[in-house]
């Protein structure tokens, strides 16, 4: 899977890094100064790295946790992400990510006890009030779970912390560990879904959504609260019937006792990565339109934008009740 890795010096000895390179024995080791140095010059090509990226092991020296944009949550005031990784296993067409990054290699940062150290300073600051931390945001939260054991460290500290909650947003299956652990109560597996004939379109790699509704079943019946996530909305002649098709497959399966919350979003690009993204795949029907720029973002046509939204809102709302549905249009 990884056939090269690449290590900051100053992290050569850190546990974690040790225990990465022990599960790659064969891979080429490559040491750096900074990551930075491999990650972000600008004569990369994303697209050719994506069919054989390379792992860097890292550590991160400051932005631990950075608020949200406002209008983003599921039901808090005080709202934060934060990323233990840049870039994903999967390759979805639609991803800003690859819009963002010159690089496709997977960046590892392996100093957890900075990053828990930042969440309990703005969990203490927050006082009684809850504060929401968001993970997912650069990468997806349970892919890299056997290399990176992201979840086994983290949701002690949550669990320790009632008030604050955590999001991991992912469209992995790789929830053995969770499996294995008492529920945390303050924790949601946000699963992302699309229709079928959607994912297997523009969502390469990732476990078909069959897959991910067994896994949102077996998390269900040990407890875990569930997110529902249907984001980014995506556009075509037959929306509207596919649309309908998943939300009976998932609420033929998930229980609205066990889901936390419901959120949806339209299909959003900032210009500039869009155009990137363009140059990357021009062949990619998601790029044909009907696309408009519309205040620095390139989204849907407004109509269409509007008329998706209002009829997916109204029949998810079929199924959930109105308090535990956040739309998402930032």
């Amino acid at each position: 899977m990884i056939d090269t890795v690449y290590i900051e010096k100053e992290i050569e000895s850190h546990p974690r890094t040790k225990e990465v390179c022990e599960r790659f024995p064969k891979a080429r080791r490559v040491f750096c100064e900074r990551y930075g140095e491999v990650f972000n010059p600008n004569a990369q090509n994303f697209r050719l790295q994506k069919q054989k990226p390379a792992l860097i092991l890292a550590k991160k020296f400051d932005h631990f946790i950075l608020k949200t944009q406002k209008g983003y949550g599921i039901g808090g005031d005080h709202n934060f992400y934060f990323s233990h990784m840049l870039n994903c296993l999967y390759d979805c067409r639609y991803c800003f990510l690859q819009g963002m990054y010159r690089s496709a290699h997977f960046v590892f940062f392996v100093n957890y006890e900075d990053f828990e150290h930042a969440i309990e300073k703005q969990i203490k600051e927050a006082g009684s009030e809850e504060s929401y931390f968001f993970s997912g945001y650069d990468c997806d939260s349970l892919a890299f779970e056997p290399v990176t054991g992201f979840t086994s460290h983290f949701l002690p500290l949550f669990a320790r912390h009632p008030k604050a909650w955590l999001e991991l947003r992912t469209k992995s299956i790789q929830i053995k560990p969770l499996l294995e652990m008492k529920p945390v109560q303050n924790c949601v597996i946000a699963f992302s879904l699309t229709p079928t004939e959607i994912g297997a379109a523009l969502e390469a790699k990732t476990p078909a959504v069959t897959k991910r509704l067994e896994a949102m079943e077996k998390l269900q019946e040990r407890g875990w609260k569930l997110g529902l996530r249907f984001d980014p909305l995506i556009y075509h002649a037959q929306y509207q019937e596919q649309y309908e098709r998943l939300f009976r497959e998932v609420f033929k399966k998930i229980k609205i006792p066990s889901v936390h919350s419901v959120s949806l979003g339209p299909f959003r690009l900032p210009k500039q990565g869009y155009e990137t993204m363009f140059k990357l795949y021009p062949e990619a029907k998601l790029f044909a339109g009907p696309l408009e720029e519309r205040k620095g973002m390139v989204s849907y046509a407004q109509k269409i934008e509007e008329e998706m939204l209002n009829f997916i809102t109204s029949r998810l709302l079929e199924y959930v009740p109105k308090n535990i549905f956040f739309p998402c249009l930032i």
